[in-house]
């Protein structure tokens, strides 16, 4: 089968789209990400598993701090999604204009999101390109609005209707973002996360 086949097929397996938030130093960013995924099944011991680009600003926040805060978002929020994932925290404050309040593990989290996840990291795995960062939930939130309208944002719906105008920007982001990935993900490195080395 082809390579572009496979990937239309993977693009089944598809998860909310969610902003990421992280802090470092006192620095803050956040970032888009489709890689999010329900880690436990245990109600006592929930957990999320996310995929972070090693090109993205916030993966080494995450990594070093050991933090970050994943939101489900609804799916209107084309806009922030835009601000978040279309640009690099590197060349501008993504949150600036954004409103946010630090949470219980001190990572910004969104006034204006379907529900939030406060987690600490407790496990990493190196994939080549990026890293899986599994994380507990330390604490769980709704939006300031009313968290109960709307459904939450997909990949599938996102690609959908998002603004026609967008789609080239978007195209080739991806297209990059696929270069990247392609150079880097056979260079799998063991991690041992801290705290679980004996």
């Amino acid at each position: 089968m082809h390579p572009d086949q496979v990937y239309q097929l993977l693009r089944n397996l598809t998860s909310p789209v969610v902003a990421i938030t992280a802090e470092r130093a006192g620095k803050r960013n956040g970032m888009i990400a489709d890689s999010a995924v329900r880690a436990s099944i245990v109600p006592a011991l929930p957990r999320v598993s996310v995929y972070i680009h090693k090109f993205n600003y916030s993966h080494d926040m995450i990594f070093d701090s050991g933090r970050f805060v994943l939101h489900l978002l609804r799916d209107d929020q084309f806009e922030l999604i835009r601000r978040l994932g279309f640009a690099s925290g590197r060349a501008r404050d993504k949150l600036a204009d954004v409103p946010h309040h630090l949470g219980k593990v001190g990572v910004p989290v969104l006034d204006d999101c379907h529900a939030h996840f406060e987690c600490a990291v407790v496990n990493a795995m190196d994939t080549g390109s990026s890293t899986c960062f599994l994380g507990d939930v330390v604490d769980v939130g709704y939006g300031k609005a009313n968290h109960a309208a709307g459904s939450v944002m997909t990949a599938a719906h996102f690609r959908a209707n998002m603004p026609p105008a967008w789609r080239p920007e978007y195209e080739a982001l991806l297209q990059a973002a696929q270069r990247f990935a392609a150079e880097r993900s056979r260079d799998i490195k063991p991690i041992v996360w801290r705290g679980l080395a004996r």
